[in-house]
């Protein structure tokens, strides 16, 4: 049995001073680092527990964004005021997201940080699995990869990022906020997770013992027309097979701006600007959507078990976007 050191720090200050410890790791709901831990997946040495560091206010900024701490809840965060009418994309994010007991446990930084639910990631029985045993090849190519990605992967890896709010924060070009020995940092939610490439271990580009400290969300157009399609095997606690995040800016019926963000098909949200410059000035019709759409998921390169994806993810752009347009 392996000795695990729990800390609990005070504050932010307190948490990266214990964080240089060898084998820290930050906790605060658990929901994810918890099962990985007992499934023999995660193997810190120090568990440095944050849920207590004054970190889970959710604030007004100036000019009218939101800053959104990275120890509020995730059911806090769905159901709070300034959420639901300025970013509801968030909000239904949020609630198509796990059961309710886990969102009442999740936090925002624990969410910006879940790794894939990848079969050949999660159970140590598969011996292949380069996100978890680096160099020990991907299980998943010539596997079971019905869920996997289509777009970004890599020989190393075809895993995908399994969160629901990282696809509505790519939309609403959200900032991550961190904090480490050199000082804060931030970093735009586009650059915040990686794509595999041959180091699939690690899937965001925080440096050792750095802290995500809040999510900040500029000012939103797009809360009148917006909606989130998630598309799963069963309607309640089950990852995407395909999600959208689409937003929408209206003139009448003429898109002024559109964000399009596709969750279950990559290692990180999906974004294509081209894919949204196809929408803007024009009106809003099933074509179009069709064409953003293609646009969007140009490159892909399915596998025999996960090809429904391109045409399952075309189709839910395009009843997204239908639906964003409809909603005011």
């Amino acid at each position: 049995m392996q000795a695990i050191f729990y800390d609990r720090a005070r504050n932010m200050d307190e948490a990266l001073r214990l964080a240089q410890q060898p084998g820290a790791r930050f906790i605060a709901g658990g929901t994810n680092l918890l099962d990985l831990m007992k499934g023999d997946v995660e193997h810190p040495q120090r568990l440095i527990d944050v849920s207590r560091a004054g970190m889970d206010a959710i604030t007004e900024l100036q000019g009218g964004g939101l800053h959104i701490g990275a120890t509020a809840r995730n059911s806090d965060m769905a159901n709070h005021q300034l959420v639901r009418e300025r970013y509801p994309l968030l909000t239904r994010a949020l609630l198509s997201g796990a059961s309710g007991q886990l969102r009442n446990m999740a936090t925002t930084g624990g969410n910006l940080m879940q790794r894939t639910r990848c079969p050949y990631f999660t159970d140590t029985a598969f011996g292949q699995c380069n996100k978890r045993e680096p160099g020990s090849g991907c299980g998943a190519r010539a596997g079971y990869h019905r869920m996997h990605a289509i777009l970004g992967a890599s020989q190393a890896c075809i895993a995908v990022n399994p969160s629901d709010m990282n696809v509505a924060l790519a939309a609403l070009d959200a900032v991550v906020v961190v904090a480490g020995q050199g000082g804060e940092r931030r970093i735009p939610i586009s650059e915040f997770h990686r794509l595999p490439g041959d180091t699939p271990q690690f899937d965001t580009v925080l440096k050792p013992g750095e802290l995500i400290t809040a999510v900040e969300l500029p000012p939103s157009r797009l809360s009148k027309n917006s909606y989130y399609l998630k598309v799963r095997d069963r309607a309640s606690y089950a990852f995407a097979l395909v999600s959208v995040a689409a937003g929408l800016e209206m003139d009448g019926n003429v898109i002024r701006q559109a964000r399009i963000a596709l969750g279950g098909v990559a290692h990180k949200p999906w974004r294509v600007p081209e894919a949204e410059a196809l929408l803007q000035g024009q009106p809003l019709d099933d074509e179009r959507s069709r064409q953003a759409a293609m646009r969007l998921l140009q490159g892909a390169q399915p596998l025999p078990e996960n090809r429904y994806k391109v045409e399952m993810a075309q189709r839910a752009v395009v009843r997204a976007l239908r639906i964003a347009g409809e909603s005011a």
